[in-house]
């Protein structure tokens, strides 16, 4: 039976970092949102193969929500979110309250994160990076982790946050791990939950559309705006599907590509019901696919 999940403050979760890498123990760190899912463990999972004291957060954070975005109905099963962590076997749960984090009544300090945020969901949600990287941030300086690992479906979250790590030298090292899929192609999501029946078997245009990319480019297909254009083209005609972007860009800038010399990423924003669902995949010209070039690890 796994021994009982600690659930600490602020306070107590620099002290037990700080003593654990004393002793020479490293510390791995994986950030979520809570409504925990096979995407999240996976995560976990590698975390506590790889380090010796495990940490997860779990914080909705209000700062990369803008109005009108769904913070107040995100799913929160905290019970079920530390049961979950208790059964994967990690140290210590940061699950502070906004308070904590926040304790001022109004944040006067940001984490800016240049340009790389104004491209894709940059263009969609202005504020979201800047929440992002600020609370990140926070955490990092809270958990005071070795390690951080991130899920690849949030791409352009995953460079904004190791440019951050690299602008602002953080001693961390963030480890990119695979996006999770359902066994019919979906990308495994808290928002999936959102998905009505008739608007899950919509959903599955993104995986479709990506596919779509994949076989185009392995086909010899190197102009990039006919692959956006072919993905676009499997979302807008599902009825239930709402495209907000279908891109293709370089994968470290996310800046459009003209053609496709190398890898490219692939990315799809699509509303279904009141779902915002993102996703992604690596193309690259003779079909050398995601992760061959990369090892996933950066900071």
């Amino acid at each position: 039976m796994a021994a009982p999940v600690r659930i600490v403050s602020s306070r107590e979760m620099r002290e037990l970092s700080l003593s654990r890498r004393a002793d020479g123990l490293s510390v791995g760190f994986v950030p979520t949102m809570g409504a925990l899912h096979e995407g999240h463990l996976s995560l976990v999972r590698r975390a506590r193969r790889e380090n010796d004291f495990l940490v997860a957060s779990i914080f909705v954070n209000p700062t990369q929500f803008a109005p009108g975005e769904d913070l107040e109905k995100y799913p929160r099963p905290l019970e079920k979110d530390l049961e979950l962590c208790e059964s994967e076997k990690v140290d210590a749960v940061f699950a502070p309250s906004e308070e904590e984090m926040y304790p001022l009544e109004k944040t006067r300090s940001f984490v800016e994160p240049g340009p790389l945020a104004t491209r894709l969901e940059g263009m969609s949600r202005p504020s979201h990076f800047r929440g992002v990287c600020t609370v990140v941030a926070k955490l990092f300086n809270v958990v005071l982790p070795e390690r951080a690992y991130f899920g690849r479906k949030d791409a352009q979250q995953v460079a904004v946050v190791k440019q951050m790590v690299r602008d602002l030298n953080f001693g961390v090292e963030v480890v990119v791990c695979p996006t999770v899929r359902e066994p019919d192609g979906l990308a495994m999501s808290s928002r999936n939950s959102y998905l009505k029946k008739k608007e899950r078997a919509a959903a599955l245009a993104i995986p479709r559309a990506l596919e779509a990319a994949r076989r185009m480019v392995e086909l010899g297909e190197t102009r990039a705006t006919e692959v956006a254009a072919a993905m676009a083209e499997e979302i807008v005609v599902e009825p239930l599907c709402e495209l907000d972007y279908a891109a293709v860009v370089d994968p470290e800038t996310f800046e459009d590509l003209s053609e496709l010399e190398g890898e490219a990423l692939a990315a799809l924003a699509v509303n279904v019901g009141k779902a915002r669902l993102i996703d992604n995949i690596i193309v690259a010209p003779g079909g050398s696919g995601p992760g061959k070039k990369s090892s996933g690890r950066a900071g």
